[in-house]
């Protein structure tokens, strides 16, 4: 009898990284209900300030210092360091560094998780 496990279930994964003029993500896995990605910002990139409806986002800096914004709070993150964004509340990721790029590792869970859940409240690039 063949076990149902999560770890070996199928996923569909980009073979490279999807570029942002923010710098670069890349699906590490996804399975039902979650997927973890890598981001790398670029030296003084940021992301959108935006919000998702379907899912909640767990971040880890693996690499170099962040500016987050989780609604109203702003704060720095270090290597090591983790935050927690629940669903509807506006969030953003800056890379404050001028030369280093930022490395976090980003866990999203929620009933439907899709690029097409961000609503942009600012944005950068125009988009």
């Amino acid at each position: 009898m063949q076990e149902n496990n999560p770890i070996n279930l199928p996923f569909q994964t980009k073979n490279s990284k999807t570029k942002r003029p923010w710098g670069t993500f890349e699906i590490l896995c996804k399975g039902p209900g979650y997927q973890a990605k890598r981001l790398i910002v670029l030296p003084k990139g940021r992301l959108s300030l935006q919000t998702h409806k379907h899912r909640d986002e767990q971040w880890i800096i693996a690499r170099g210092t962040a500016k987050i914004t989780i609604g109203k709070e702003q704060k720095e993150l270090g290597k090591g360091e983790a935050a927690t964004v629940p669903r509807t509340v506006a969030h953003r990721i800056e890379n404050i560094s001028e030369i280093d790029p930022l490395e976090i590792i980003e866990v999203q869970l929620g009933d439907y998780i899709d690029e097409d859940d961000i609503e942009r409240i600012e944005d950068d690039y125009g988009r």
